[in-house]
């Protein structure tokens, strides 16, 4: 169920009005009760930092907040005293914003195209999120009376509900062409694998050009560009970055008779348990032309010294093949370059550099290089 809770946390978006002209934003909020001086917060997420657009501080529960931005994108509203972040659509008009301190959810914008978009995909939202919340509290019910046929029942209603969601985002998207929240909508698909790339092709082919100028629809277009390089038979995209001792080491300059671009981190279970594997398949392939390149996607906000735990984490696993990291997360340009969303993943390219294969691992990794390489 947790996928339906992180769903309804960006579809609440509030989108702005446009009841008057200004060069750029202006958010004029009213509050049903709030203490007077409490601090308010635009922000948005850039990467792993918080970037605050504007503040302010309530005065006789009033508020307003004014800046200017490239193009419409998802900004997020914090109140001193309330529960959560009010996710909103931002562009460079007027915004009339109700707040209630009971729920900052429930908050209500008027005016505006986008916010017109807003409310028929919201009417649709709200449906999902009554029937989410009575599932989950008959899955709750279920579990605690060891009820089987019934909690296989409730995810099978389950998935047919997320269906209807799936189709209802298409729906939305295919008629909705000039909405930034079908940007949104496409970019947050991307990481979801739901869509086949043919498809997301043809949905962002489809956009207005105010969409594909946004911030999501930039995303889209560098994610399809990506996708088209490093599909199976295409050469990978040569890349560098600095190794362990700070030295810049490319791929061109280290491929073998068969290379594998091997995306992990030390934070990551998965890749670590993956391991073993690559060390056996290395050490048994690499007299025979066999050359590894780690990808390191350390560097996330909890590490104190992410450096230090991926050069420990390669000495703990004895990975002696090549070493290169960013320490940017997800955000590593290489990362970007191959359209990696989750680790581990994996590329086997030839000594050409064409792609052959992805994500092999365990004996499927070790059969794929013994057949190339026997």
């Amino acid at each position: 169920m947790q996928r339906i809770i992180s769903f309804l946390c960006i579809s609440i978006f509030l989108i702005s009005c446009n009841k008057e002209k200004t060069d750029g934003f202006l958010i004029n909020g009213n509050l049903d009760n709030v203490k007077n001086n409490s601090l308010v917060q635009l922000f948005r997420a850039e990467g792993r930092q918080t970037v605050i657009i504007d503040s302010t501080r309530i005065n006789e529960k009033t508020f307003t907040l004014k800046g200017k931005i490239e193009n419409p994108d998802m900004y997020f509203l914090t109140i001193e005293g309330i529960k959560g972040s009010l996710p909103l659509i931002v562009e460079n008009e007027t915004i009339d914003l109700t707040v209630y301190t009971d729920s900052i959810f429930a908050s209500n914008i008027k005016g505006g195209k986008e916010n017109n978009y807003f409310n028929d995909y919201q009417e649709f939202i709200k449906k999902i999120r009554t029937r989410s919340n009575h599932l989950t509290e008959e899955f709750k019910l279920a579990q605690q009376k060891q009820d089987t046929s019934k909690i296989s029942s409730l995810r099978k209603e389950y998935e047919v509900m997320m269906e209807e969601n799936d189709a209802n985002d298409l729906n939305f998207m295919t008629k909705n062409n000039d909405a930034v929240l079908s940007g949104l909508i496409l970019e947050r698909a991307l990481s979801t694998n739901k869509l086949e790339f043919t498809k997301i092709k043809e949905i962002y082919a489809n956009f207005d050009e105010v969409v594909k100028n946004t911030r999501a629809g930039k995303v889209i277009a560098e994610y399809i560009t990506a996708n088209a390089n490093t599909a199976i038979g295409s050469v990978a995209p040569n890349f560098s970055g600095p190794n362990p001792e700070g030295k810049t080491i490319a791929l061109n300059d280290i491929k073998g008779k068969i290379t594998i671009i091997d995306f992990w981190a030390a934070w990551c279970g998965p890749c670590r348990k993956e391991n073993p594997n690559v060390v056996k398949v290395y050490e048994k392939y690499h007299s025979k032309g066999l050359e590894i390149i780690g990808v390191s996607l350390d560097g996330t906000p909890q590490q104190k010294d992410a450096k230090q735990a991926w050069k420990d984490a390669i000495e703990k696993d004895k990975l002696t093949w090549h070493h290169v990291s960013n320490l940017q997360y997800f955000n590593d340009p290489i990362a970007k370059q191959f359209n990696i969303n989750s680790i581990p993943a994996t590329y086997l390219i030839d000594a050409e550099g064409k792609i052959i294969a992805k994500n092999l691992r365990g004996a499927a990794l070790e059969n794929k290089i013994a057949e190339l390489l026997n």
